[in-house]
C-alpha cells in the first residue's frame, strides 16, 4: 500500500476509501477529478488560512475547491471536514458537489456524522443550515458545525454525490 493514492473512480475504489483516514476532494467545474488519500491528517494552522488560503483564493483561476476531511482515531465513527480550499472563481454548485461527495465517503465508511469548525465568518449560519448542518458544541471562539447521518444518509436525488460528481465519467477531467 502506497502512502499517497489518487482515486478517478471512486466506484471502482471503494475499499481503499473505506480504509484510509485522510484524503482531499477534488472538485474543478462541477465535476470530481480525484479523492487524494493522505497518509496523515491535515493540521490547520494561522498560517494555512491567514497566508496560504488567501493567496491562493487571490491568484488562482477557474473553478476550483479542494476538501480536506480527516476521520480521526479516537472517533472512528465521524469524520471531521478540516479545510476547505477554493479559487476566486469557485462556484457555489462546485462547492456543494465537493460536499456531496463528502457525504458519500461518510456513506462508504458508514460514519455518524461529519463535523465542522466554521472558522470563516463569511459562511453563514443559515447556509450551513440549508446544507443540513446545525450548531454543535456552541463556543465563544470557534463555531462548530455537524451534520448528522447514524445510519440514514441523504438520498442521491437529494445530494450531489459520486454519481452527480462523476457525470460522464470518461468525459471527467483527471489529475
Amino acid at each position: 500500500m502506497s502512502l499517497f493514492r489518487t482515486i478517478t473512480d471512486p466506484f471502482v475504489d471503494a475499499d481503499a476509501l473505506r480504509r484510509r483516514r485522510y484524503g482531499v476532494i477534488e472538485m474543478v467545474d462541477g465535476r470530481l477529478v480525484a479523492i487524494h488519500l493522505r497518509p496523515w491528517p491535515k493540521i490547520v494552522s494561522l498560517i494555512d488560512v491567514s497566508l496560504t488560503g488567501k493567496r491562493h483564493h487571490a491568484r488562482r483561476d477557474g473553478n476550483r475547491c479542494l476538501v480536506y476531511y480527516n476521520q480521526p482515531r479516537a472517533c472512528p465513527n465521524y469524520l471531521a471536514l478540516v479545510y476547505v480550499l477554493s479559487t476566486r472563481d469557485c462556484t457555489l454548485a462546485t462547492f456543494r458537489g465537493a460536499l456531496g461527495v463528502l457525504d458519500d465517503v461518510a456513506r462508504l465508511k458508514r460514519t455518524d456524522a461529519i463535523l465542522c469548525d466554521a472558522w470563516n465568518t463569511r459562511i453563514s449560519d443559515r447556509l450551513l443550515k440549508r446544507g443540513g448542518w446545525e450548531a454543535h458544541k456552541p463556543s465563544r471562539w470557534h463555531r462548530n458545525f455537524i451534520r448528522r447521518f447514524y445510519g440514514t444518509f441523504p438520498d442521491w436525488s437529494q445530494a450531489a454525490g459520486f454519481a452527480d460528481a462523476l457525470t460522464h465519467r470518461e468525459g471527467a477531467r483527471r489529475v
